[in-house]
């Protein structure tokens, strides 16, 4: 958990890595589905298009769905990224945990201050052809606007722009932050300092989890 541009996607797939868990990243499933533009794709498209969350009936059937297809195969446990990102949520996750057996071991917040996640975010740059992500400060490309992977064009998201980054943050701010306060209420809720190293990140995740 944490809000856009702490880095959960990041530290999602570096706990892949280690632990051989599956990343369900509801922000894939979107942009998929987008570009599938099937139900789903086309009542996104324009929510992410604008900075803001999808509505939570269509995020939660997009997500059961995607559970009940695939559960049996997550042998070694998988990592919810962008998801929950609401109460109302949470508490279908809640439901979802009671009808397939599963459990939530832990939910981790990476906590950043929001000066740090403008600059995060509007200076990221994704190639249109393999999905890998750079940043003009902090990852910048050999060539400017060319992947290094594989000599894709670099593009700016349009929910990455300046403006709509603080519409994202706003809307954060608003529907999301409940949700943290809902998890501290539970007592399940651990919070990261996610304004430090990428590998200080992760070993403070590990720490969480190796307590769990």
């Amino acid at each position: 958990m944490g809000p856009p541009g702490a880095g959960k996607g990041t530290q999602a797939k570096k706990l892949v890595e280690k632990y051989g868990l599956v990343q369900i990243s509801t922000g894939d499933l979107f942009r998929a589905a987008i570009k599938e533009q099937n139900k789903f794709g086309v009542i996104a498209n324009y929510f992410i298009k604008y900075g803001y969350l999808v509505p939570d009936d269509f995020t939660n059937e997009m997500v059961y769905d995607y559970l009940k297809e695939h559960l049996s195969e997550f042998k070694n446990g998988f990592i919810l990224d962008g998801f929950p990102r609401t109460v109302v949520q949470a508490r279908e996750l809640e439901s979802w945990e009671r009808e397939f057996g599963f459990k939530i071991d832990a939910n981790v917040n990476l906590d950043i201050p929001e000066e740090e996640l403008i600059g995060r975010l509007s200076g990221r740059r994704t190639c249109r052809e393999c999905g890998n992500t750079f940043h003009i400060m902090y990852k910048p490309p050999k060539v400017e606007g060319v992947c290094d992977v594989c000599g894709g064009e670099l593009y700016q998201r349009s929910d990455e722009s300046e403006e709509a980054v603080k519409v994202r943050l706003a809307t954060y701010e608003k529907q999301t932050r409940p949700l943290i306060d809902y998890y501290a209420m539970k007592g399940s809720l651990k919070n990261v300092d996610g304004n430090q190293s990428m590998e200080d990140v992760f070993k403070a995740i590990e720490d969480v989890l190796e307590d769990k």
